[in-house]
């Protein structure tokens, strides 16, 4: 079962930029979010990293910064990568949410 169909929620298009940091080795990537979720996103970036990759991320947007930290998931290489997020604090938890509650606005 491909893995966009194993999705417990949506997952919705959006744009923004990222800063990806390798908690292994404090490698910075800059990217492209295209798709976000409450567990998750999809990253478009050209040098991507190996699935399993803990990180720290930064989404930015006109409307806030969401941190959290995150793990790579999979990988389209020199395309892109989806990133699960792993335990946002509650405070960027909220950020999140008011991004999310403009896509689900707009759905009904």
């Amino acid at each position: 079962m491909p893995y966009s169909q194993q999705r417990r929620i949506p997952r919705y298009t959006f744009i923004a930029t990222t800063e990806l940091t390798d908690d292994a080795s404090a490698v910075r990537l800059s990217g492209r979010v295209t798709e976000i979720s409450r567990d998750g996103c999809y990253v478009d970036i050209l040098n991507t990293l190996p699935v399993g990759t803990l990180l720290k991320m930064q989404i930015f947007r006109d409307s806030g910064t969401f941190m959290t930290k995150g793990k790579t998931i999979y990988v389209h290489e020199r395309i892109g990568m989806g990133v699960a997020f792993i335990d946002p604090p509650p405070d960027q938890l909220k950020i999140l949410d008011v991004w999310l509650a403009e896509f689900s606005a707009t759905s009904l």
